[in-house]
This record gives structure tokens, sequence and C-alpha cells, in this order.
């Protein structure tokens, strides 16, 4: 029994190696095939350039827009409750920017990302207490 255990061991590694050599030699396929694509301009300068931001920018301000202002009255609430959970994402890396050593623009508009995110988030809340308080039954007189 000890004799047929160790022939199938023998037999997965022997299979295990063959596997090995052909992912490898898959490897060297898919690097050849990589270097043969041509650089975005975003990786081989390290940057994408000024007006792809800005025109990404641009776009979101558009889409922010629309959002915002066409939702209907029902669904304010949950809208709210998105933005504040997308603001509190946006908090944790502004912090993480604003505390980079140094004082440079990273720190600048990481400070800046933070207190507008803070703004957003306690005025959501102020928002969403003022509607709660609209659907209580008022005391009688």
């Amino acid at each position: 029994m000890n004799d047929d255990l160790a022939g199938r061991a023998a037999e997965l590694a022997k299979q295990a190696a063959e596997f090995a050599k052909s992912l490898a030699a898959f490897a060297d396929q898919a690097a050849t095939a990589a270097s043969a694509i041509p650089a975005a301009p975003a990786a081989a300068g390290g940057h994408m350039p000024f007006v792809t931001l800005l025109t990404i920018f641009a776009l979101a301000c558009f889409i922010g827009y629309y959002v915002v202002w066409c939702v209907t009255p029902a669904l304010h609430s949950p809208l709210m409750a998105v933005t504040n959970a997308v603001s509190s994402v946006i908090i944790v890396g502004a912090l993480l920017a604003a505390g980079l050593k140094g004082l440079g623009a990273p720190q600048v508009f990481g400070f800046l990302a933070v207190a507008l995110a803070a703004v957003n988030i306690f005025g959501g809340f102020i928002v969403t207490h003022r509607m709660l308080s609209m659907f209580k039954k008022k005391p009688k007189k």
C-alpha cells in the first residue's frame, strides 16, 4: 500500500512539474504579447494630461448636477444617505492626504477635502433630521 501511495505521489509530482513548465511557457508568451502593446499615455509619462483630467472633472460636474437637481422628493432621503456614505469614504482619503509629511499642495488639498466633506456630512445629517421631524406628530395644544 505504501508503494502504491509513493508511486501515485511520484506521478503527481511529475504532472505538477509538467504543468509548471507549461505555465512558464504561457507566462513567457503573455509577457512577449504584452511588450508588443504600445504603452498608454498615462503609463508612459506617469500622469494623465491636464485636458483629460479637466474633461473628466467637467463631466462629473454635469452628472452631479443632474443627479442632485433631477431627483424626486421621494428619493431625497436615500440619496442623502448614499451621499453621506460617499463623503465618509472621501474624508478617509482626504485625511490620508492631509496627514502626509511636509506642507505642500497635497496637504492643502487634503485639508480642503476634509473640510468640504465634513460640511457635506454634517449638513446631510441636519437636513435628514429636519425632514424626519416633518413626519412626527405635532403635540396637541
